[in-house]
């Protein structure tokens, strides 16, 4: 599932595709579930505007329009945002790809699982949001109006102080995992940063939050924001289905400490990393480092 990296990512490498262009079209799938906003009026309050800027919060992206309305978008588990015109063999399956000649592969073509096109007056690359499994979100917003999805958000990862976690943690008995991985408490974690971080920071991810001190805390945090600065620079992780708006797949998991690596050597006492269950979700850590 994207995390705040691949969010942050999308926002950046989005930006040059979609700010100051005027939406000439709009096409969509069929209503759904992603759909917040219903189709039919999704394409006729899209239609006619310019995109002014882009801008996250937690795993969301705002796209600004020029009568101060926002299309809102969540990435889902599999969503994918991205340009036209990029060559990614990403966006084709290995069947597919191993049918067409090199050239062929080199340009998408909508699908079913394509969910929104936006067409522009420049005559320029379309831009696309395509989610597989269908767990992504494509909301409208009138000028000044919120949601609750957005204002149920706690403090984002990035801006996250210690005594923010510390506080947070007091007289909660869920595990210290579980809680980073709740966006109403701290927005923008998943879980392949909560592991990463957690091993930074030297806690067991099933250590109840309200054993963790306040030093840890502060540790903890510094362990957050280090793992996500470092995706970001290096394009997030493309572990599963994650692709940049450019085509460019993410670098951070050829580097990654714990996750996914389950019976492979710690980096720092070359103890097997483990993994577990914790928070309903696949968790590595290592059981000598992390305590």
């Amino acid at each position: 599932m994207p995390e705040l990296p691949e969010v942050e990512v999308t926002r950046r490498r989005i930006a040059a595709r979609l700010v100051g262009r005027r939406i000439a079209g709009v096409r969509t799938s069929p209503a759904s579930y992603v759909f917040l906003t219903p189709p039919t009026l999704l394409k006729r309050r899209l239609r006619g505007r310019a995109v002014v800027e882009i801008e996250r919060r937690g795993k969301y992206l705002l796209a600004r329009l020029d009568d101060k309305s926002s299309l809102v978008l969540h990435l889902g588990m599999t969503g994918q945002l991205f340009s036209g015109d990029v060559p990614s063999l990403r966006l084709l399956s290995a069947t597919a790809a191993a049918a067409l000649p090199p050239k062929a592969q080199r340009h998408f073509r909508p699908d079913t699982h394509t969910h929104l096109q936006l067409v522009f007056q420049d005559a320029g690359p379309r831009v696309y949001f395509r989610d597989v499994r269908r767990f992504g979100k494509l909301l409208w917003l009138a000028p000044g109006e919120s949601h609750e999805r957005l204002e149920r958000l706690g403090v984002d990862a990035l801006v996250l102080r210690g005594k923010d976690l510390f506080a947070a943690t007091r007289g909660r008995h869920t595990s210290i995992k579980a809680l980073l991985l709740d966006q109403a408490v701290v927005a923008g974690v998943g879980n392949i940063y909560a592991d990463e971080a957690l091993h930074l920071a030297r806690v067991r991810p099933s250590r109840s939050a309200a054993r963790v001190t306040k030093q840890e805390c502060a540790a903890l945090v510094g362990a957050l924001r280090h793992v996500l600065k470092r995706s970001i620079a290096t394009g997030g992780s493309s572990i599963s289905d994650f692709i940049a708006p450019d085509g460019r797949r993410g670098r951070y998991q050829r580097g990654r400490l714990v996750y996914a690596r389950a019976g492979e050597a710690c980096a720092t006492c070359r103890t097997p990393i483990r993994r577990a269950v914790v928070a309903q979700r696949g968790t590595h850590f290592c059981p000598a480092c992390q305590r």
